[in-house]
């Protein structure tokens, strides 16, 4: 088959290609596209009618109905049953979902690329950077450098994997008006890159309630399957949730709804092997006491502790300095780094 989005096919020239206007190295290392478009099904024998209803359904690629329960391609309006089966049968021939050896998997993760933060001190404390293929979440009071991170990485996504990046475009959803443009083009101009360039990399949506912020995700799958992205930012992942659910009543609901929201993000992550990050707000947390060092904790609760496979807390330090601790990681040692945040993004601490 000839699709350029095949499994495991390189997409070396059509990187080069995708952002030949911006100032990458003329040597374009290995990038693997890991998904296969869901035209693929045509040859299939899935005619075009049913494979459009599974796109506006949300399903863009052969990996998306892999990874499906039955019961939900059920709920799409138009396919039934019987075709729920048949394609099921089809995806499992086309998609790998057995048994793998774990020197396999110590394979995989060592193609993996990590994005870099712009602080030597804080990518040796994330061994790269933040990883791509999961979810990041990064909590803290106000004006730790949350938003700030997003925005540097929106920048050195679009790098060199050489140069800490990953060569692909990245996706803002911003939930709390707090995306600010100018401040991307200063972070480009840092890394001598074309500030406008850099801005045209970068997809941006506002989201206005949960349901906005859910609806935008079936946008994400489309716009990520005919694209090399590398990047989701969700700032902040949780704050519309506890708006448009409030008191204990409506607790449970909220957390299903979240719960739904982080299952559709990790698995964007693992489908098209970007990086996810998602900032997170803190409560004063009633179990600590006042004088510890830090008495707050991250709202969510279970769920977003689960969804999250590397959890970081940003604090104030003196002036313009940060602290980042590692919280919550399957590989990374619980520890602290220090970054300051300027009018260029984040960066190296000041003494």
């Amino acid at each position: 088959m000839a699709s350029s989005y095949q499994h495991s096919h390189t997409v070396h020239s059509l990187l080069c290609h995708l952002f030949s206007h911006q100032t990458f190295p003329t040597k374009c290392p290995q990038v693997i596209i890991n998904f296969q478009n869901i035209e693929t099904l045509e040859e299939h024998g899935i005619n075009a009618n049913d494979l459009q209803k599974l796109k506006d359904a949300g399903y863009h690629t052969i990996e998306s109905i892999a990874h499906a329960t039955i019961r939900k391609l059920s709920e799409v309006k138009g396919i039934s049953e019987a075709k729920v089966n048949k394609l099921k049968d089809i995806v499992r021939a086309m998609v790998p979902s057995e048994f793998k050896t774990a020197a396999d998997a110590l394979e995989d993760r060592k193609a993996m690329v990590t994005l870099s933060t712009g602080s030597v001190e804080l990518d040796k404390l994330l061994e790269g950077g933040i990883e791509t293929g999961s979810i990041t979440e990064v909590f803290g009071e106000f004006r730790t450098g949350k938003t700030q991170l997003c925005h540097t990485l929106c920048v050195t996504c679009q790098l060199a994997v050489t140069d800490g990046g990953a060569e692909g475009k990245a996706m803002y959803i911003d939930t709390e008006g707090t995306f600010r443009p100018e401040r991307l083009q200063a972070i480009a101009e840092r890394f001598n890159m074309d500030p406008i360039a850099t801005l045209e990399n970068v997809a941006y949506a506002r989201a206005h309630n949960s349901e906005h912020q859910m609806e935008l995700l079936k946008t994400a799958a489309a716009i990520l399957s005919q694209d090399r992205y590398a990047l989701i930012v969700v700032d902040s992942a949780t704050a519309l949730f506890r708006t448009d659910y409030s008191g204990r009543g409506e607790l449970s609901e909220r957390q299903m709804q979240m719960a739904q929201f982080l299952r559709q993000l990790t698995r964007l992550g693992e489908e098209f092997g970007v990086a996810i990050l998602i900032t997170n707000q803190v409560v004063a947390n009633p179990d600590g006491m006042s004088f510890a060092k830090d008495s707050t904790k991250p709202i969510g609760g279970n769920i977003i502790a689960h969804a999250s496979t590397t959890r970081l807390r940003m604090r104030k330090g003196r002036g313009e300095n940060r602290i980042c601790t590692v919280f919550d990681s399957p590989t990374l040692p619980e520890a602290d780094a220090q970054f300051a945040v300027g009018p260029k993004g984040i960066q190296d601490a000041v003494e």
